[in-house]
């Protein structure tokens, strides 16, 4: 049993390595013989691969695309390949995918010899991005973060706070958010006793991982409890802004980290200083009414009435 399981790998690879494969080939390379060949073939489409066959003197066999997704097999080279790529995805390089991209990381790095780790992190170590949209988090953090969500175990970690003050922290991690800018961490803190939003970039995590827990169902989805925390109320001088536009225009103009953007075209925004948050308002190009702070109405009037005698 355990020589044909083996035979079965060395072939489903040898599969993968080329478009056609002759049967007496394949014969030769695993030291059998044709009708074994033509069993093993058999076991491969009953594990769910698509091998198709042609008959007579040039016949042989083809892997083809299947309905579902069966095991793959790679090699050291395509396995490197498969990892750098995929780390680049989950940094915001390619847009869309970065949740993916994450948890296909995390299962591949379960998987690697510890000399293909040693490659990936060297190389991880010798290059740098000029992307700029990229988060800052070390992406061996965002994995032990996502192993802990899929395992529902809890996270322990050193956190650094805004104001550098570090913390030793417990929660039962729920979401991994990226917002085109950073990844953050929606988790029920057990210390607090309460939801919270971290910078994945603070978190220094702890080993080994708490007791597995019983995942809660939080207040909001992550997407938009998140947002809500770091775009709006986590600002030095939050405000609420209505803009008077249709919703298919604010979604085009509004970044995710612009804020929290309701059904009535409310904006819960806020920046680090008025200024900067009535330079933000002006750049959209729609009418707003300020519904709060009154100190952003009154720098408004002031800007208006600098700018009018001009």
């Amino acid at each position: 049993m355990l020589e044909t399981s083996v035979r079965l790998l060395r072939l489903l690879s040898l599969l993968q390595s080329r478009p056609d494969w002759p049967g007496r080939e394949l014969a030769e390379r695993l030291d059998v013989t044709t009708r074994t060949v033509r069993n093993d073939i058999e076991r491969l489409r009953i594990l769910g691969y698509t091998v198709e066959s042609t008959t007579g003197t040039a016949g042989g066999y083809r892997l083809g695309a299947g309905a579902a997704l069966p095991p793959l097999i790679l090699d050291d080279e395509e396995a490197v390949a498969v990892a750098v790529s995929l780390h680049a995805a989950a940094s915001g390089t390619v847009t869309g995918i970065e949740e993916t991209s994450l948890r296909a990381l995390t299962k591949l790095q379960q998987m690697l010899p510890s000399r293909l780790r040693h490659r990936i992190d060297a190389l991880g170590a010798a290059t740098v991005s000029v992307a700029g949209r990229g988060p800052t988090v070390d992406a061996e953090t965002l994995t032990v973060i996502a192993a802990a969500i899929r395992d529902h175990e809890q996270l322990r970690f050193d956190y650094e706070g805004h104001d550098g003050t570090a913390s030793a922290r417990t929660a039962e991690p729920h979401r991994l958010v990226y917002t085109g800018r950073r990844w953050y961490l929606l988790a029920w803190d057990t210390g607090r006793a309460d939801w919270r939003t971290f910078r994945a970039d603070r978190i220094h995590p702890r080993t080994p991982n708490g007791p597995r827990f019983t995942p809660r169902r939080p207040p909001s989805d992550a997407a938009t409890h998140v947002v809500r925390g770091v775009a709006s109320t986590a600002w030095r001088y939050p405000a609420r802004v209505r803009l008077h536009a249709p919703p298919a225009q604010l979604s085009e103009l509004l970044p995710p980290t612009a804020g929290l953007l309701h059904d009535d075209g409310v904006l819960e925004t806020g920046g680090e200083s008025l200024h900067n948050l009535a330079a933000f308002l002006g750049t959209l190009g729609v009418p707003f009414t300020v519904l709060d702070p009154p100190e952003l109405r009154d720098l408004l009037h002031s800007l208006a009435t600098r700018y009018a005698n001009a």
